[in-house]
């Protein structure tokens, strides 16, 4: 589990979590969390100069025991697909 918190309050958690992984990985690549109420999902936002790369994870990934390995995995793939942009 991500968070404890929903919806909206749990993007801080989310940033937090998205940033160290991403600070780790690449120091220079941002990120942004964005909570989307009609899909209820989380938009990240991730930015290395001007190469951007959107994806989302469902509210189900964020809040479900034992899933915070997978969705580490999704984001440092997504880092590799920030770095491999054209």
């Amino acid at each position: 589990m991500l968070s404890i918190e929903q919806g909206a309050a749990a993007v801080p958690v989310l940033q937090a979590w998205a940033q160290g992984i991403a600070t780790r990985a690449d120091p220079a690549v941002e990120t942004e969390v964005i909570f989307e109420e009609d899909s209820n999902t989380f938009i990240l936002r991730l930015a290395k100069g001007a190469r951007v790369l959107v994806f989302r994870l469902s509210a189900t990934q964020a809040y479900t025991d034992g899933r915070e390995s997978e969705c580490e995995r999704t984001l440092n793939r997504k880092i590799k697909d920030l770095w491999n942009l054209i």
